[in-house]
């Protein structure tokens, strides 16, 4: 993490916050500036800047939060803010329509200086022009890949965030981080048949992370080849199956099935992990975790040091060794559940409210390597590239896949087209009997929801387990 000493308005944001003098007092500087292109078939589809910035204020009044925001950065406007909230907390403990009383909140070490992620003034300095033109290349050699790719798309985005954000118990902290998407997909069709296939990568960095693992014309091939051979490729066995996941579906799982299940707010409204705690849920291999920082390999698409309350984004052991050690807080679900806040209350823009939201969420790596665990399935399936998916509070699943292969008495055959898979995560989680020692970071394109978007990353290593498989039934 590299430390700045460039300007901020946390001075500003202080002076408001003397000047009010109240107690559990949070304001939050939030600047967010998006660019981005996108082309379609040779056009431009797109091509936008936007910037979002203001001061979002929370107050906690009478056991109860309130939130108000202003898109001024004067001190005058701020305060006005301040008040706004005190009395919208006030109001909604006097109706009974408060979402329930606050405890105090609980001790914990609060962000103070200035932290920025790399890749920030290098994304700056690059005129967006210059990517149009870049975004254009690409999917025209999308499109040039085959006679049979009918479209193509190509895609590219940055988002650069400031916050500041000071607390009446001690927070002032100063971050900075840009966010950068790549993503290009290609519709092949021959007889009347159709097929698509997609790349995609999202990350928190500069160009170096973002294609750390591959070049865009690499991207660029992969999926257009992904979408012609699929044309040709033959079709799932359903049913109940082994199968090795890849760490984009291993993110996938970790991320929908299981890290949702383990945000506090879920857990206190009765999600599968509610009453767990200290119970095996998961192999003894499985660990499982959520930070802020990019762990194993840089550039994780989720990454902050800071969150939108000023606590030190750490990292939190979900699983250990198959036991449930810990769910996923801000400050007011630590007070009810008697634990210290993990950093996980995020907000999307100024003027959104923080909620308990992942970052970077991943399985951590063990030590076999893929030819192993191919060579110990005698009858089962390597499956990869997420497609879509859902799951709910309960943990069942249902994600789509782009590419599966077929596995007999440990030899991978050819390829076959993407299928269903199925299952309650943490049931699939006590079927895992191997994990890979291979990691990569694969969801970090793309948001997910809860309310308001977010950008965050989920990856892991190659994944041994048993799931349920849709497919032709021979």
């Amino acid at each position: 993490m590299e430390r700045t000493s460039s300007s901020d308005p946390t001075d500003l944001l202080k002076e408001a916050l003397e000047a009010d003098g109240g107690p559990n007092v949070e304001l939050r500087y939030h600047s967010k500036r998006t660019r981005s292109v996108s082309v379609e078939n040779g056009r431009v589809d797109q091509a936008r800047l936007a910037e979002h910035a203001g001061v979002g204020v929370r107050v906690q009044a009478a056991g109860i939060y309130g939130f108000a925001s202003t898109a001024s950065l004067e001190v005058g406007a701020i305060r006005a803010a301040v008040e706004d909230a005190r009395a919208a907390a006030v109001a909604s403990a006097e109706s009974g329509k408060g979402s329930g009383e606050t405890r105090a909140l609980p001790p914990v070490d609060l962000a103070q200086g200035c932290f920025s992620e790399p890749g920030f003034e290098e994304l700056q300095a690059k005129p967006i022009e210059d990517r149009l033109d870049w975004v254009l290349g690409i999917e025209a050699r999308t499109r040039a890949a085959s006679a049979s790719i009918q479209s193509a798309v190509c895609r590219y985005a940055e988002v650069f965030e400031e916050k500041g954000i000071v607390t009446s118990d001690g927070a002032k902290a100063w971050t900075r981080l840009v966010r950068p998407e790549f993503a290009t997909s290609a519709v092949a069709a021959k007889d009347g048949e159709i097929q698509r296939g997609a790349r995609s990568v999202g990350s928190t960095g500069a160009w170096d992370c973002l294609f750390r693992r591959a070049d865009p014309e690499q991207y660029s091939e992969e999926a257009a080849a992904m979408a012609v051979n699929l044309l040709r490729a033959g079709h799932v066995e359903g049913g109940r199956k082994r199968v090795i996941l890849s760490p984009s579906l291993v993110g996938l799982l970790t991320h929908e099935a299981i890290g949702h299940t383990v945000e506090a707010d879920f857990v206190a409204a009765g999600s599968c992990a509610q009453g767990r705690m200290g119970q095996q849920v998961a192999s003894e291999l499985v660990t499982l975790c959520d930070s802020g920082a990019s762990e194993y390999l840089p550039g994780a698409g989720g990454t902050l040091a800071v969150d939108d309350e000023g606590v030190l984004a750490g990292r939190t052991e979900i699983i250990r060794a198959g036991i449930l050690t810990s769910y996923l807080h801000d400050r007011r679900s630590a007070a009810e559940f008697g634990v210290p806040p993990t950093g996980n209350a995020r907000a999307w823009e100024y003027d959104d409210a923080p909620l308990i939201r992942m970052r970077n969420t991943y399985i951590e790596p063990g030590t076999s390597s893929l030819e192993e665990m191919i060579a110990a399935t005698e009858d089962g399936l390597l499956l990869d590239g997420p497609k879509n998916g859902q799951a709910d509070a309960n943990g069942e699943f249902m994600f789509g896949t782009l590419q599966a292969w077929p596995i007999k008495r440990g030899v991978r055959g050819e390829l076959l087209r993407g299928t269903n898979i199925s299952g309650t995560a943490f049931d699939v989680l006590r079927s895992v009997t191997a994990v890979g020692g291979e990691f990569e970071w694969d969801l970090g394109s793309g948001h997910c929801g809860k309310g308001q978007p977010m950008k965050v990353d989920a990856g892991g290593p190659w994944l041994a387990c048993e799931v349920l498989v849709g497919g032709q039934v021979q």
